[in-house]
């Protein structure tokens, strides 16, 4: 009986397909850790941290106001607040619109307070449009206590991230890290060398690319987000490969049968 010979064709028709498959998936390995410079076996200590701005009121925010005086009943009137509701906005539990009580800015920068009036706010940080109405609060009030805060301080996150949402926050000094933490963290297929941020600047927009792997980004300037700041995050060239995992298993099916087609061929 003669004896079936190798056939070199065959081996290349095998071989180099399945190269071709491993290298496509290899490309598609990005590394997903944070802070990736930091060696693993030591301890750095940044003496130059990124700077905290406070931010200042604009036109369209929510101020939740509280006068406190001695006489409760007579400081109730001056708090009645407005309510709003905001499109979109989502806390750390909940999606959806949500409603806000608080004196909305309008358009020229004011709110409007029963009994003190119309007061400019606009350009201001809390702490000095607190200052503002305590001067005008003393004219009616002995020693009253005032507090101002943001009531719809908000974050919008998307992309590749697990929980894409619109956040409002009721904390003033907000981190890169703590809008991505309430977004779920990144997905695996989330591009952490290319996050885009988009700040409105008066009338123009700002665009800054961040490096979440290189720990520099703990000084930058951007470290501390602002009111209405967006962030996105692209998706990496593995989502790319899982978004085209039906093409591919199409293809190897495909590849399967030309390699049995291909053997019958050659033991004919």
């Amino acid at each position: 009986m003669k004896k079936l010979s190798k056939n070199p064709t065959f081996s290349r028709w095998v071989f180099f397909p399945l190269v071709f498959l491993l290298l496509i998936s290899s490309c598609s390995v990005k590394k997903i850790v944070y802070f990736n410079d930091l060696p693993a076996d030591t301890t750095r200590i940044l003496k130059q941290a990124a700077a905290f701005t406070e931010p200042v009121i604009q036109s369209d925010d929510i101020l939740s106001i509280t006068i406190q005086t001695l006489d409760p009943g007579t400081s109730s009137l001056v708090n009645q607040s407005e309510v709003v509701q905001a499109i979109g906005a989502s806390s750390a539990t909940s999606t959806g619109n949500q409603i806000i009580t608080g004196f909305l800015v309008d358009k020229d920068g004011y709110i409007h307070m029963t009994l003190l009036g119309r007061i400019k706010v606009a350009g201001l940080t809390t702490y000095q449009a607190r200052e503002r109405i305590i001067v005008l609060a003393e004219q009616y009030y002995k020693d009253p206590s005032v507090q101002v805060r943001f009531a719809n301080f908000k974050i919008t996150v998307l992309g590749e991230v697990n929980r894409p949402a619109t956040y409002s926050i009721p904390n003033e000094k907000v981190t890169l890290f703590d809008a991505l933490g309430l977004a779920g963290d990144l997905t695996i297929h989330g591009k952490r060398e290319n996050v885009l941020l988009i700040r409105e600047q008066n009338t123009a927009k700002e665009l800054v690319r961040l490096n979440l792997n290189n720990s520099e980004i703990l000084k930058s300037p951007y470290f501390y987000l602002r009111q209405n700041d967006i962030l996105y995050v692209e998706p990496n060239r593995g989502k790319a490969a899982a978004n085209n995992a039906a093409r591919t298993q199409t293809f190897a099916i495909v590849g399967t049968i030309l390699s049995f087609l291909v053997v019958a061929i050659t033991r004919l």
